[in-house]
């Protein structure tokens, strides 16, 4: 790494799940000015704190992860705020960067983005094909109108900035609130808390048809930090694993790897979300040389061990 080594880099959501692996990334990497801001001090929705953030961490480059994101049931309860906060963030941060006269900006958006029926595996020309799904559109639009700036601002400005679209994530330190969590971590926690009471089955939202593609955490902030120091264009490129497993196979080979045995009893009248994900991920491979190396079972075996590491200090 060249490129990031004297660079002082903000990474925004740096203390968050895939920020936290990122910072580490980045710092593995020999990067020695990494700020991470907390939002406590700085609320990136206000032109005010972006502007004091900018004056006291002096950014060259800026990695934006920061977001109000959560599954299906926090985005069916949450759309006006998931559209405003990440709009307002993603807007005024790279615009103020811009302003300030940040080198580089990498932008992270979201799976969310693509049409709810693109063509499978979802190709980074077919983005604008269609309406997303309904039950994430409010945030998966928010999120891609960075896109449209990033574009718009090296078209009239120069301003040097990329956009990453990172599929579903999971591993250690993810969200395991199942208010709030995504599906891997939601059924790990399930699954682990219906084996240890003895439980004889754990229910399961949707229809079990519906596809996903996950990318564990590590490879994710591989990705992204292989971008920031080599990709230089404003075409979005897709961060994946290139594989695809659906929602019940998923549950079944959880289920296997906690030792849960009970039954599956699936909820049908909850939503399955988008019916099919999985990306293709050429861009990213011919771009900055990213392939995803982590076998999906190993992935799973490492989330759930750090998970029941946790339930055992919190139990003490």
């Amino acid at each position: 790494m060249s490129y990031l080594k004297d660079k002082s880099v903000v990474v925004t959501g740096g203390s968050g799940f895939l920020g936290t692996h990122v910072v580490e990334r980045l710092e593995r990497e020999g990067c020695r000015q990494v700020f991470v801001p907390r939002s406590s001090e700085y609320d990136l929705r206000h032109e005010a704190d972006i502007k004091r953030l900018l004056e006291v961490a002096k950014p060259e480059v800026i990695i934006h992860l920061a977001a109000v994101v959560g599954g299906i049931g926090a985005n069916r309860l949450n759309p006006g705020r998931f559209f405003y906060d990440n709009l307002m963030m993603g807007t005024q941060l790279m615009e103020q960067s811009r302003l300030y006269g940040v080198d580089k900006f990498v932008a992270i958006g979201t799976i969310c983005a693509y049409p709810k029926f693109a063509r499978i595996p979802f190709r980074e020309e077919e983005l604008w094909d269609g309406y997303p799904e309904e039950t994430n559109a409010p945030y998966g639009l928010a999120k891609k109108m960075m896109l449209v700036q990033s574009q718009a601002y090296r078209q009239q400005y120069g301003f040097n900035s990329v956009y990453l679209l990172p599929v579903n994530l999971y591993g250690p330190r993810d969200n395991f609130d199942l208010l709030s969590s995504h599906v891997i971590p939601a059924l790990i926690r399930k699954c682990v808390e219906a084996r240890d009471a003895g439980l004889d089955h754990i229910q399961v939202w949707g229809t079990g048809t519906a596809t996903r593609e996950f990318l564990y955490v590590e490879d994710a902030a591989d990705g992204i930090v292989r971008a920031a120091e080599l990709y230089n264009e404003s075409e979005p490129v897709n961060l994946g694993s290139g594989m695809e497993i659906s929602i019940r196979d998923l549950v079944e080979l959880i289920a296997e790897l906690t030792g849960f045995q009970g039954r599956l009893v699936w909820d049908s009248t909850k939503p399955d979300g988008q019916p099919r994900r999985m990306l293709d991920t050429t861009r990213a491979r011919e771009k900055f040389g990213f392939v995803a190396n982590t076998d999906f079972r190993e992935g799973l075996r490492r989330t759930i061990a750090w998970f029941e590491q946790q339930q055992a200090v919190t139990r003490g």
